[in-house]
């Protein structure tokens, strides 16, 4: 669900699929398999190339967004159809509920399937549901690495990380991050990409 960032080296498909010419692939396990969906804390130093997911709060964060706009419209729904056609006709507002309690499931797997390694030269980011995505991002093409955070996103204590790189159509991000981890991650990508610009 989350925009891809065209590197050239951007592949749809399996994402644990490692860079061509960079050897080996990440050293922690694939985005997609079973362990690779434990979450690792988010603050303190992270081993290069070890897949991290997001916090829980960006999913409570959405499954929130989500009741706020599917519940009035489905109390709504259920109020006009009861005043024009009589009460049996306000089950319509089920239909409502049952979208949210399934777009609630996809969320989580959504969720879940965001996660992220840095590498000696590049960042990985992969994500997806029914079409998984693996973005790699060289340091070198990174330009600016910003963190920012909504009303709704302080209040869950989260930020994100937004990578702008030599091409506008290039950039990437990733969501819900803890503040500290974002911090960290901005300083570490920034430094990484200054080094590499200056050819060291």
């Amino acid at each position: 669900m989350g925009a891809g960032v065209d590197t050239g080296r951007e592949k749809d498909g399996p994402a644990g699929a490692a860079r061509p010419g960079t050897g080996s692939g990440p050293s922690g396990p694939a985005p997609g398999s079973a362990a690779g969906s434990a979450l690792v804390p988010e603050a303190g130093p992270v081993a290069v190339g070890e897949w991290r997911g997001v916090p829980r709060e960006l999913l409570r964060m959405r499954r929130l967004i989500l009741a706020l706009t599917l519940v009035p419209i489905a109390v709504a729904g259920g109020a006009v159809a009861g005043w024009l056609v009589g009460p049996p006709f306000a089950a319509v507002a089920l239909l409502p509920l049952l979208l949210l309690l399934w777009i609630r499931h996809i969320l989580a797997r959504n969720w879940r399937s965001w996660k992220y390694a840095e590498r000696d030269d590049d960042l990985l980011i992969s994500r997806g549901v029914l079409w998984r995505r693996l973005t790699v991002v060289p340091y070198g093409r990174m330009q600016l690495v910003e963190v920012t955070s909504g009303p709704l996103e302080r209040r869950y204590g989260l930020a994100g990380v937004q990578l702008h790189t030599a091409a506008a159509t290039s950039d990437a991000r990733i969501p819900g991050l803890a503040p500290d981890e974002a911090a960290r991650l901005r300083d570490r990508l920034t430094e990484l990409g200054e080094a590499r610009s200056a050819g060291l």
